[in-house]
């Protein structure tokens, strides 16, 4: 080994001497040009395994790209679903607001804002429950609404919590007046099984027509009042029929409000001291 490094050093002593035409200088050329084609052949026979390397490489940096791109894309979803969810509770709740501070509210009754903690279980149970109860003052028949109209009535009460029975159940009653002609009758459920609404009690020398708003009777007789007060919208009369046989008109009545889409409600609480 010794030699040999020796044998290199003197090596490399003579070739930086020489001239450029010297013998050392001779075979490094003659070296190259004869090794040239083997270099070019290892080249070629190299480069796709190079190109391998360089793909895998590639891919798996574009597959880790490609999971972060996917979890920033899901987060931003994300974040899209929670903003439209607020804008949409934010018109809500200003629509409500605008509803207790507008001139159609009920004098003698203040609002407890709401929100729907539990649906309906079945078409054949229509009730809710809410989250507010008896420490917000609730008592049973409260009426429920909505800045769109009539929602139900409070039926049973806890603490912090509420049931409410909705204007589609099967018990549910309410007189109403129709706006348009002033005739006066019940709303209540139809048919067993069906998620009509029917207008009742309207005798047939009182004018209905399709299309007539209706709202809350809120009658009085006495010391005796409705549990609801007047003027709540309830819904449009949808039909009207007639058999010469009954006693009543036949009237099919559609809701204003979707009670199957409830979010928030609010209750009115008879202030102290008010008649009725």
């Amino acid at each position: 080994m010794v030699l040999l490094v020796v044998a290199s050093l003197v090596l490399i002593t003579v070739y930086f001497r020489e001239s450029e035409g010297g013998t050392l200088h001779d075979l490094q050329s003659s070296g190259t040009k004869i090794l040239h084609p083997f270099e070019v052949a290892a080249d070629q026979v190299a480069r796709p395994f190079y190109d391998l390397a360089d793909w895998a490489s590639g891919l798996a940096a574009a597959k880790s790209e490609n999971r972060a791109l996917q979890r920033q894309l899901e987060e931003l979803r994300s974040q899209l679903v929670r903003n439209q969810t607020a804008a949409q509770e934010n018109a809500r709740l200003r629509a409500l607001l605008s509803y207790v501070d507008g001139p159609s509210f009920p004098l003698d009754y203040r609002a407890v804002a709401a929100t729907v903690i539990a649906r309906a279980p079945s078409q054949f149970d229509q009730r809710i429950t809410i989250s507010a109860g008896s420490a917000q003052g609730l008592t049973l028949h409260d009426p429920v609404v909505t800045e769109e109209g009539l929602v139900g009535q409070v039926t049973k009460l806890a603490g912090t919590a509420a049931q409410v029975t909705l204007v589609t159940d099967e018990t549910f009653a309410v007189s109403v007046l129709d706006l348009a002609t002033s005739a006066t009758g019940v709303v209540r459920h139809g048919r067993s099984g069906s998620d009509t609404l029917v207008l009742d009690r309207v005798t047939k020398d009182q004018v209905v027509t399709p299309g007539d708003p209706l709202v809350t009777a809120g009658w009085r007789y006495g010391k005796l009042a409705s549990l609801f007060p007047r003027g709540i919208p309830f819904g449009t009369v949808s039909s009207v029929g007639q058999i010469d046989t009954d006693l009543y008109k036949q009237i099919q009545v559609r809701a204003l409000v979707d009670v199957s889409s409830l979010h928030s409600v609010v209750v009115l609480v008879k202030k102290p001291g008010a008649g009725g």
